[in-house]
Protein backbone atom coordinates (compact mmCIF):
# COMPACT_ATOMS: atom_id res chain seq x y z
CA UNK A 1 0.00 0.00 0.00
CA UNK A 2 1.32 3.44 -0.94
CA UNK A 3 1.62 5.95 1.89
CA UNK A 4 0.49 8.57 -0.63
CA UNK A 5 -2.92 6.96 -0.99
CA UNK A 6 -3.49 5.24 2.35
CA UNK A 7 -6.90 6.00 3.89
CA UNK A 8 -8.02 8.23 1.05
CA UNK A 9 -11.12 8.16 -1.16
CA UNK A 10 -11.34 8.15 -4.94
CA UNK A 11 -14.35 8.59 -7.21
CA UNK A 12 -14.41 7.01 -10.66
CA UNK A 13 -17.27 7.87 -12.99
CA UNK A 14 -17.79 5.62 -15.97
CA UNK A 15 -16.38 2.85 -13.79
CA UNK A 16 -18.39 -0.06 -15.17
CA UNK A 17 -15.86 -1.08 -17.81
CA UNK A 18 -12.75 -0.17 -19.79
CA UNK A 19 -10.56 2.66 -18.56
CA UNK A 20 -12.88 3.42 -15.64
CA UNK A 21 -12.85 -0.15 -14.34
CA UNK A 22 -9.08 -0.47 -14.76
CA UNK A 23 -8.52 2.78 -12.86
CA UNK A 24 -10.93 1.83 -10.07
CA UNK A 25 -9.03 -1.45 -9.65
CA UNK A 26 -5.71 0.40 -9.69
CA UNK A 27 -6.89 2.86 -7.03
CA UNK A 28 -8.13 0.01 -4.86
CA UNK A 29 -4.85 -1.82 -5.33
CA UNK A 30 -3.11 1.18 -3.74
CA UNK A 31 -5.34 0.97 -0.70
CA UNK A 32 -7.87 3.66 -1.57
CA UNK A 33 -11.56 3.42 -0.80
CA UNK A 34 -13.23 3.66 -4.20
CA UNK A 35 -16.61 4.99 -5.22
CA UNK A 36 -17.57 3.50 -8.58
CA UNK A 37 -20.27 5.33 -10.51
CA UNK A 38 -21.96 4.58 -13.81
CA UNK A 39 -25.34 4.22 -15.50
CA UNK A 40 -24.54 0.55 -16.07
CA UNK A 41 -25.54 -1.04 -12.78
CA UNK A 42 -24.45 -4.56 -13.68
CA UNK A 43 -21.03 -3.41 -14.89
CA UNK A 44 -20.54 -1.00 -12.02
CA UNK A 45 -21.42 -3.58 -9.39
CA UNK A 46 -19.14 -5.99 -11.22
CA UNK A 47 -16.24 -3.59 -10.77
CA UNK A 48 -17.01 -3.35 -7.06
CA UNK A 49 -17.10 -7.15 -6.79
CA UNK A 50 -13.68 -7.38 -8.43
CA UNK A 51 -12.27 -4.84 -5.99
CA UNK A 52 -13.72 -6.60 -2.96
CA UNK A 53 -12.54 -10.00 -4.22
CA UNK A 54 -9.01 -8.58 -4.27
CA UNK A 55 -9.37 -7.36 -0.68
CA UNK A 56 -10.22 -3.74 -1.45
CA UNK A 57 -13.07 -1.50 -0.37
CA UNK A 58 -15.58 -0.01 -2.81
CA UNK A 59 -19.20 0.97 -3.25
CA UNK A 60 -21.30 1.51 -6.36
CA UNK A 61 -23.54 4.53 -6.91
CA UNK A 62 -25.67 4.75 -10.04
CA UNK A 63 -25.48 8.23 -11.55
CA UNK A 64 -26.29 9.97 -14.81
CA UNK A 65 -23.60 12.65 -14.80
CA UNK A 66 -25.64 14.83 -17.15
CA UNK A 67 -28.32 15.27 -14.44
CA UNK A 68 -27.51 17.82 -11.74
CA UNK A 69 -29.68 16.24 -9.07
CA UNK A 70 -28.04 12.85 -9.57
CA UNK A 71 -24.54 14.28 -9.31
CA UNK A 72 -25.59 16.12 -6.13
CA UNK A 73 -26.90 12.84 -4.74
CA UNK A 74 -23.64 11.09 -5.66
CA UNK A 75 -21.59 13.63 -3.72
CA UNK A 76 -23.97 13.40 -0.77
CA UNK A 77 -23.46 9.64 -0.67
CA UNK A 78 -19.68 10.07 -0.72
CA UNK A 79 -19.84 12.60 2.11
CA UNK A 80 -22.17 10.40 4.17
CA UNK A 81 -20.22 7.19 3.56
CA UNK A 82 -16.66 8.47 3.84
CA UNK A 83 -16.76 12.10 4.96
CA UNK A 84 -14.17 13.09 2.36
CA UNK A 85 -13.13 12.99 -1.28
CA UNK A 86 -9.46 13.10 -2.27
CA UNK A 87 -9.38 12.12 -5.94
CA UNK A 88 -12.01 12.42 -8.65
CA UNK A 89 -11.58 10.72 -12.01
CA UNK A 90 -14.29 12.16 -14.25
CA UNK A 91 -14.24 9.48 -16.90
CA UNK A 92 -17.88 9.00 -17.93
CA UNK A 93 -18.33 9.70 -21.61
CA UNK A 94 -20.01 8.57 -24.80
CA UNK A 95 -18.98 8.27 -28.42
CA UNK A 96 -21.90 7.71 -30.78
CA UNK A 97 -21.01 9.85 -33.81
CA UNK A 98 -19.99 8.17 -37.08
CA UNK A 99 -20.51 10.70 -39.85
CA UNK A 100 -19.35 14.01 -41.25
CA UNK A 101 -20.42 17.25 -39.59
CA UNK A 102 -23.38 17.94 -41.88
CA UNK A 103 -24.68 14.41 -41.30
CA UNK A 104 -24.96 14.80 -37.55
CA UNK A 105 -28.25 15.22 -35.73
CA UNK A 106 -29.28 17.59 -32.98
CA UNK A 107 -30.01 14.56 -30.81
CA UNK A 108 -26.44 13.32 -31.23
CA UNK A 109 -25.06 16.76 -30.42
CA UNK A 110 -27.16 17.07 -27.26
CA UNK A 111 -26.32 13.55 -26.10
CA UNK A 112 -22.56 13.88 -26.61
CA UNK A 113 -22.32 17.36 -25.13
CA UNK A 114 -24.66 16.42 -22.30
CA UNK A 115 -22.43 13.65 -21.01
CA UNK A 116 -18.94 14.62 -22.18
CA UNK A 117 -19.08 18.32 -21.36
CA UNK A 118 -22.00 19.04 -19.05
CA UNK A 119 -21.28 15.83 -17.16
CA UNK A 120 -17.67 16.78 -16.50
CA UNK A 121 -18.70 20.32 -15.57
CA UNK A 122 -21.37 19.11 -13.13
CA UNK A 123 -19.03 16.61 -11.51
CA UNK A 124 -16.31 19.21 -11.05
CA UNK A 125 -18.83 21.77 -9.79
CA UNK A 126 -19.99 19.44 -7.02
CA UNK A 127 -16.65 17.75 -6.30
CA UNK A 128 -14.85 21.02 -5.65
CA UNK A 129 -16.71 21.90 -2.42
CA UNK A 130 -15.67 18.53 -0.95
CA UNK A 131 -12.06 19.07 -1.98
CA UNK A 132 -12.06 22.65 -0.71
CA UNK A 133 -13.52 21.58 2.63
CA UNK A 134 -10.52 19.36 3.37
CA UNK A 135 -7.91 21.70 1.97
CA UNK A 136 -7.08 20.15 -1.37
CA UNK A 137 -7.27 17.19 -3.72
CA UNK A 138 -6.92 16.14 -7.33
CA UNK A 139 -9.28 16.00 -10.30
CA UNK A 140 -8.47 14.12 -13.49
CA UNK A 141 -10.80 14.43 -16.47
CA UNK A 142 -10.92 12.10 -19.45
CA UNK A 143 -10.47 13.99 -22.70
CA UNK A 144 -8.99 12.40 -25.84
CA UNK A 145 -6.41 12.92 -28.55
CA UNK A 146 -9.51 14.05 -30.46
CA UNK A 147 -9.45 17.05 -28.10
CA UNK A 148 -5.92 17.94 -29.16
CA UNK A 149 -6.58 18.20 -32.87
CA UNK A 150 -9.01 17.27 -35.62
CA UNK A 151 -11.14 14.12 -35.64
CA UNK A 152 -12.81 13.63 -39.04
CA UNK A 153 -16.29 12.11 -38.83
CA UNK A 154 -16.31 12.80 -35.08
CA UNK A 155 -16.56 16.58 -35.07
CA UNK A 156 -19.06 16.77 -32.19
CA UNK A 157 -17.08 14.28 -30.12
CA UNK A 158 -13.88 16.18 -30.87
CA UNK A 159 -15.50 19.46 -29.85
CA UNK A 160 -16.66 17.89 -26.59
CA UNK A 161 -13.14 16.76 -25.74
CA UNK A 162 -11.66 20.16 -26.64
CA UNK A 163 -14.21 21.55 -24.18
CA UNK A 164 -13.10 19.12 -21.46
CA UNK A 165 -9.54 20.37 -21.86
CA UNK A 166 -10.78 23.96 -21.61
CA UNK A 167 -12.68 23.19 -18.41
CA UNK A 168 -9.61 21.42 -17.04
CA UNK A 169 -7.19 24.27 -17.72
CA UNK A 170 -9.55 26.95 -16.43
CA UNK A 171 -10.31 25.08 -13.20
CA UNK A 172 -6.62 24.35 -12.67
CA UNK A 173 -5.85 28.07 -12.63
CA UNK A 174 -8.87 29.00 -10.53
CA UNK A 175 -8.01 26.54 -7.76
CA UNK A 176 -4.21 26.34 -7.96
CA UNK A 177 -3.72 28.27 -4.74
CA UNK A 178 -6.31 26.10 -2.98
CA UNK A 179 -4.07 23.02 -3.32
CA UNK A 180 -6.39 21.47 -5.89
CA UNK A 181 -4.75 20.14 -9.04
CA UNK A 182 -6.77 19.53 -12.20
CA UNK A 183 -5.44 17.65 -15.22
CA UNK A 184 -6.81 15.76 -18.19
CA UNK A 185 -5.76 12.56 -19.91
CA UNK A 186 -5.97 12.29 -23.67
CA UNK A 187 -5.94 8.63 -24.76
CA UNK A 188 -5.67 7.53 -28.37
CA UNK A 189 -7.23 4.16 -29.33
CA UNK A 190 -7.39 1.92 -26.27
CA UNK A 191 -8.34 -1.77 -26.09
CA UNK A 192 -11.78 -1.46 -24.53
CA UNK A 193 -15.15 -3.12 -25.08
CA UNK A 194 -16.10 -0.07 -27.13
CA UNK A 195 -13.13 -0.61 -29.42
CA UNK A 196 -13.90 -4.28 -29.85
CA UNK A 197 -17.53 -3.61 -30.69
CA UNK A 198 -16.51 -1.04 -33.26
CA UNK A 199 -14.04 -3.26 -35.07
CA UNK A 200 -15.16 -6.86 -34.56
CA UNK A 201 -17.17 -6.76 -37.79
CA UNK A 202 -14.19 -5.44 -39.75
CA UNK A 203 -10.83 -6.69 -38.42
CA UNK A 204 -8.99 -4.75 -41.15
CA UNK A 205 -10.13 -1.48 -39.60
CA UNK A 206 -8.85 -2.73 -36.27
CA UNK A 207 -5.48 -3.46 -37.86
CA UNK A 208 -5.45 0.05 -39.33
CA UNK A 209 -6.23 1.52 -35.91
CA UNK A 210 -3.21 -0.28 -34.48
CA UNK A 211 -0.94 0.76 -37.35
CA UNK A 212 -1.80 4.45 -36.97
CA UNK A 213 0.10 4.51 -33.68
CA UNK A 214 3.88 4.85 -34.13
CA UNK A 215 4.44 2.16 -31.48
CA UNK A 216 2.50 -0.27 -33.70
CA UNK A 217 -0.35 -1.18 -31.36
CA UNK A 218 -3.31 0.24 -29.50
CA UNK A 219 -3.11 1.10 -25.84
CA UNK A 220 -4.05 -0.95 -22.80
CA UNK A 221 -6.53 0.21 -20.16
CA UNK A 222 -3.94 -0.50 -17.48
CA UNK A 223 -1.55 1.96 -19.15
CA UNK A 224 -4.16 4.71 -18.95
CA UNK A 225 -4.96 3.82 -15.34
CA UNK A 226 -1.27 4.13 -14.47
CA UNK A 227 -1.23 7.65 -15.89
CA UNK A 228 -4.27 8.63 -13.82
CA UNK A 229 -2.65 7.32 -10.65
CA UNK A 230 0.52 9.24 -11.45
CA UNK A 231 -1.41 12.49 -11.88
CA UNK A 232 -3.12 11.89 -8.54
CA UNK A 233 0.11 11.06 -6.73
CA UNK A 234 2.52 13.32 -4.88
CA UNK A 235 4.99 12.64 -7.69
CA UNK A 236 2.86 14.97 -9.82
CA UNK A 237 2.55 17.66 -7.16
CA UNK A 238 3.86 20.35 -9.53
CA UNK A 239 1.64 19.28 -12.44
CA UNK A 240 -1.67 21.01 -13.04
CA UNK A 241 -3.65 22.32 -16.00
CA UNK A 242 -2.13 19.74 -18.33
CA UNK A 243 -3.65 17.55 -21.05
CA UNK A 244 -1.53 14.40 -21.03
CA UNK A 245 -1.52 12.47 -24.28
CA UNK A 246 -1.43 8.70 -23.81
CA UNK A 247 -1.24 7.90 -27.47
CA UNK A 248 1.65 5.73 -28.55
CA UNK A 249 3.20 8.70 -30.32
CA UNK A 250 0.20 9.78 -32.42
CA UNK A 251 0.36 13.46 -31.51
CA UNK A 252 4.12 13.59 -32.02
CA UNK A 253 3.77 13.02 -35.77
Amino acid sequence: MSATYSGKVALVTGGAAGIGRATALAFAGEGLQVVVSDLDVVGGEGTVELIRAAGGEAIFVRCDVSRDEQVVALMATIKEQYGRLDYAFNNAGIEIEKGKLNEGSEAEFDAIMGVNVKGVWLCMKHELPLLLAQGGGVIVNTASVAGLGAAPKMSIYSASKHAVIGLTKSAAIEYAKKKIRVNAICPAVIDTDMFRRAYEADPKKGEFAAAMHPVGRIGKVEEVAAAVLYLCSDAAAFTTGQALAIDGGVTAM
